[in-house]
């Protein structure tokens, strides 16, 4: 029987916060508890906004959470390497597959055509508004012109049927791909997507299990269809509600006094902060310090609330033993 995979991705973008933290502890308890092996992949596809000091301070932050890892970018492993500005060799042949199966065609509409689309009443996800094609059907003529002008972008073909798929956490799941629109699967400056990227790593990488934050549940069918496409078999799928506080809100990533590393600074121990991440899941029914490692036999998935996950003033004030 094969052994359950799962992966943490964080982007180094920035400093791990509540949030990461809260999904990274998810993923890591999921797959212990299965007795499976585990793996940290860097996502810094976007090169302009990442830092390699926030991968080393994340790598730092995790440890002291009391997250370990199998493989990834300290110790390698046989999916290595696991960063992915060193993955891009296999983005390209990726590409090269969907190109060659007509899944893909090339955009070359400009920012202020998007920005209309954008303002136009065309479905909406995590990534705006949905495309409607205007460059789908362009022809070989007509393409060879405005490549003279304009490097294209690259999209891929949405399918018009529903992606539907089972949520470990969010139950059944249905979305109309037209809906969705299609998506910029390379953009103009050369960058490759995160959508083609993840599924092309928690492919190679054999992941199995992967669980993320609610507000990349529509990313889900994307990266279906891209799995389809380039006949790969998915993982499974689970999305976390994301932490929020009192009135609703989601945290702020700009609240700095939530990151990982400022709580350290504050003095917060490693197991006050699982310990009040696991009782925020509803896995623990009292408010209480345990270690992560403590916490696998914990982890019960049905017990997630269903809307957002609260950070209330009195587990904030619990968490900061005041």
């Amino acid at each position: 029987m094969m052994k359950r995979r799962g992966r943490f991705a964080p982007t180094p973008s920035g400093e791990l916060h509540i949030g990461n933290a809260l999904s990274a502890l998810a993923s890591w308890l999921q797959i212990r508890q299965a007795n499976g092996e585990f793996a940290l992949r860097i996502e810094d596809i976007d090169k302009p906004r990442s830092r390699p000091e926030f991968a080393a301070q994340g790598v730092d932050d995790l440890l002291w959470l009391g997250i370990d890892w199998d493989e990834g970018p300290d110790k390698g492993g046989r999916f290595a390497p696991y960063v992915q500005s060193e993955r891009e060799e296999r983005y390209h042949a990726a590409l090269e597959q969907l190109r060659a199966a007509g899944k893909v065609y090339p955009c070359y509409c400009s920012r202020s055509e998007l920005a209309s689309i954008a303002s136009a009443p065309h479905g909406l996800s995590s990534e705006g508004a949905a495309y409607p094609g205007l460059c789908r059907h362009l022809t070989a003529e007509e393409q060879f012109q405005k490549e003279a002008k304009k490097t294209p972008a690259i999209r891929f073909i949405m399918p018009h049927e529903p992606i539907a798929f089972q949520d470990g956490v969010a139950g059944w799941v249905q979305y109309d791909g037209d809906a969705l629109g299609d998506f910029v699967v390379k953009r103009a400056d050369e960058m490759f997507s995160y959508q083609l990227a993840v599924t092309v790593d928690d492919s190679a990488m054999g992941i199995t299990d992967v669980l993320r934050g609610a507000d990349l549940l529509d990313s889900t069918p994307r990266q279906l269809a891209l799995y389809e496409a380039l006949g790969q078999q998915p993982p499974s799928f689970a999305h976390i509600p994301l932490v929020v506080d009192e009135s609703g809100e989601r945290l702020s990533k700009r609240d700095k006094s939530l990151t990982l590393a400022s709580l350290r600074q504050a003095g917060v121990k490693p197991e006050r902060l699982t310990g009040a991440l696991a009782h925020m899941a509803g896995w623990t029914e009292r408010l209480e310090p345990a270690t992560a490692r403590e916490l696998i036999k914990a982890y019960h998935p049905p017990r997630i609330p269903g809307s957002g996950i609260v950070l209330t003033e009195r587990i904030l004030q619990w968490l900061l033993n005041k």
